[in-house]
């Protein structure tokens, strides 16, 4: 793993929600990018290159909808305790952007991520990658929802990593996305349910439909990521990186960035070693498109939604 960089899930079973941190190192540089229709976030303007801050001490990533946004005052005050945040010369205060998916379609809709969810996820944070699937913010995530929550497939968190001559690159995805998780060959790995078995195409489905619309309501959906490596980037390359994550998001979602969703990306660099942007950006897109497929793959069928790897 990156040096210095950690992350934490908690999850409420129960209830079908929970949100994941990643906690980053002194020094690191973050940026966005937010494509999708409806997003839900938090603190996203300051990282643009044109603002002022350019340090950023972590990423909130929750279940939830909207409510969810309140466990990042969790990670502000764990951060807070732990003396981390921008100097004001009077305070120190933490920078955690936070983004959400709206997980409130199954389980308990009135369970969400809150303040003690997001500390306690930072206090199990660590360097360790292997939970994916019903994990953190993906527990209650779900995709292909165009004919609604009964033929939906159940979602979930994945991650992939790279290492190579000293440049290291982490991806994370939280998958609820409108459309279908598709494979590197264009095979729907989870998507909408068709009642005889396998899957029908949602793109398919959305050129017979003629504009005619979903029974998913607008806002239902999002696809969240974030990209960290420990290249030495400018806070404007760091955005740059979240652009091109982007694309690894179109790569394993069909169709992705739709008006019912909120994709979001963000990033962060931690200033270790020299790489180009590109080059970074272009791994990242990579790693993206594999946690996409990973977050379906690791996935567990619950509260009545089953998983791909029930249905195969």
């Amino acid at each position: 793993m990156i040096e210095g960089v950690r992350v934490g899930h908690v999850e409420d079973v129960e209830g079908v929600t929970g949100c994941t941190v990643v906690l980053l190192p002194p020094g690191a540089k973050g940026g966005v990018e937010v494509r999708g229709g409806a997003p839900g976030t938090r603190e996203t303007d300051l990282l643009h290159p044109v603002n002022l801050v350019e340090e950023v001490h972590a990423f909130l990533l929750a279940g939830g909808s909207a409510f969810g946004l309140a466990a990042s005052v969790g990670v502000v005050r764990f951060l807070e305790e732990a003396g981390v945040g921008f100097d004001t010369g009077v305070a120190r205060v933490p920078i955690v952007p936070a983004g959400v998916i709206y997980d409130l379609g199954i389980g308990d809709p009135s369970a969400r991520p809150d303040e003690e969810m997001g500390y306690r996820a930072c206090c199990q944070a660590s360097q360790e990658l292997m939970r994916q699937g019903n994990v953190g913010a993906g527990m209650g995530a779900t995709v292909g929802k165009m004919l609604g929550y009964g033929q939906c497939t159940k979602g979930g968190l994945g991650t992939a990593f790279f290492e190579g001559k000293g440049l290291k690159v982490f991806a994370l995805a939280v998958v609820n996305s409108f459309g279908d998780v598709v494979d590197e060959e264009g095979r729907i790995l989870a998507g909408v349910r068709a009642p005889e078995g396998g899957f029908l195409s949602t793109e398919r489905m959305m050129r017979r439909a003629l504009g005619e619309g979903s029974p998913t309501p607008p806002g239902t959906n999002t696809t969240l990521g974030v990209v960290v490596s420990n290249a030495r980037l400018s806070k404007t390359d760091v955005n740059w990186v979240a652009q091109r994550g982007h694309h690894g998001l179109a790569r394993a979602i069909s169709p992705s960035h739709t008006k019912l969703d909120g994709d979001l990306v963000f990033a962060a660099a931690t200033g270790e070693v020299d790489a180009s942007a590109d080059v970074v950006g272009a791994l990242g897109a990579s790693l993206l498109a594999e946690a996409v497929r990973n977050a379906v793959r690791y996935a567990e069928s619950v509260a009545g939604v089953p998983a791909a790897r029930d249905l195969a």
